[in-house]
């Protein structure tokens, strides 16, 4: 039974570095096939910039929603919608405009969160546009638990006057 063992994890190994051997030729090839000499290149621009990509709301008090606008501009070429925009939670709720965006053009997404749950909070928001392309932006905070009664009734009062 320890030959069996022995023989499938040696074979395992194997397998596992003729696979890793077969992938580094191939990328090898990749590289020396695209390969030219050329000036080093500057990476591609965001097509879908946003102000910002986070957002904390600090304090919240329970029971309390609040929202946030992000702000963001088409920075490509070409224009583009939104595909989708999905919150993580039943908790968190975006709004977009569904209109095609132009090049140089900006828009919005509204991000509300009700906050029901007492803790903090971190609430990914993820952006699908241009048919695969995808960002995250995240809204934070923590929610404080707001009391269940008024303060209670001073009887001491009358003593002031």
């Amino acid at each position: 039974m320890k030959i069996f063992f022995t023989l499938i994890t040696a074979l395992a190994f194997c397998v596992t570095a003729f696979a890793q051997t077969s992938i580094e030729a191939n990328n090898n090839l990749k590289t020396s096939a695209t390969s030219q000499p050329t000036e080093q290149s500057e990476p591609a621009a965001e097509i879908l910039e946003f102000n910002e990509s986070e957002f904390d709301f600090g304090k919240i008090p329970q029971g309390k929603s609040v929202t946030h606008v992000f702000d963001f501009k088409n920075n490509g070429t070409t224009a583009f919608s939104l595909d989708n925009v999905q919150a993580s939670c039943g908790c968190t709720t975006p709004e977009w405009d569904k209109n095609i965006i132009q090049p140089g053009a900006t828009s919005k997404i509204t991000v509300g969160y009700n906050a029901q749950n007492e803790g903090s909070f971190a609430k990914p928001v993820t952006i699908t546009y241009n048919g695969t392309q995808s960002k995250q932006i995240i809204i934070k905070g923590e929610v404080w638990t707001t009391p269940v009664n008024s303060a209670p009734e001073n009887t001491k009062i009358n003593d002031l006057k």
